[in-house]
């Protein structure tokens, strides 16, 4: 493959997982502390987008939980592993806009588990699109250092000048930034006020809009 390459986040600018990872981080610590406050979905997923530890470890801060993420981690990965898809789907327009991408080389680059993430596209019968989708796992350094985002480039044989990376977050931003290619945010994720501040090259409201990457 080669020519025009679109590197897409997954939690926020693809896929709304809000509640499937707060029903998750919920069902964790109560494994470890029962009858815990649960954590407000608002408050998770302030706390998404950084890898399973953070959010963990974020959780655990917020709660007043003695703990370390390592004693959370276990449960947190059994439990989301049964509810990935309970509630997680698509945004509005974004099959669609995937639709209409289909002459474009498309690949997942996601601080969730690689498996985790392919698990999710599968099921929503979406994973054939993507020439790549690789996560925690899959590269050995989490977003927003810039060696996943390479080795995708040098697979799918894109240059710098002609691939965008998609993404809702300040943390997308930073990726893009390290790698030397350009990248939109979309204005619909997890943390718009971040995203805004950390300067894309375009904001993306609608997912239509998608499609224009394609040729710019």
């Amino acid at each position: 493959m080669s020519g025009r390459l679109l590197v897409f986040d997954l939690d926020g600018t693809l896929v709304d997982s809000r509640r499937d990872l707060a029903a998750a981080t919920n069902a964790a610590l109560q494994r470890v502390v029962p009858g815990l406050e649960p954590v407000p979905v608002e408050v998770v997923t302030a706390f998404v987008g950084e890898g399973a530890r953070l959010l963990i470890e974020r959780s655990l801060r917020h709660a007043r939980v003695d703990l370390s993420a390592d004693d959370v981690l276990p449960f947190f990965f059994e439990c989301y592993g049964r509810c990935l898809l309970d509630t997680t789907r698509f945004y509005p327009g974004v099959a669609e806009a995937l639709d209409a991408l289909a002459g474009t080389t498309l690949a997942v680059l996601t601080n969730k588990p690689g498996a985790f993430s392919r698990t999710i596209l599968e099921g929503l019968d979406a994973a054939s699109r993507f020439a790549r989708i690789w996560g925690a796992g899959d590269v050995p350094e989490r977003k927003p250092d810039p060696t996943g985002l390479a080795r995708l480039l040098g697979e799918l044989g894109a240059g710098t000048d002609e691939t965008w990376m998609v993404g809702d977050s300040a943390i997308d931003v930073a990726t893009a930034r390290a790698g030397g290619v350009r990248v939109a945010g979309v204005t619909w994720g997890f943390d718009p006020a971040a995203l805004r501040a950390a300067g894309p090259d375009r904001l993306i409201a609608d997912p239509a809009e998608l499609a224009s990457l394609a040729a710019d």
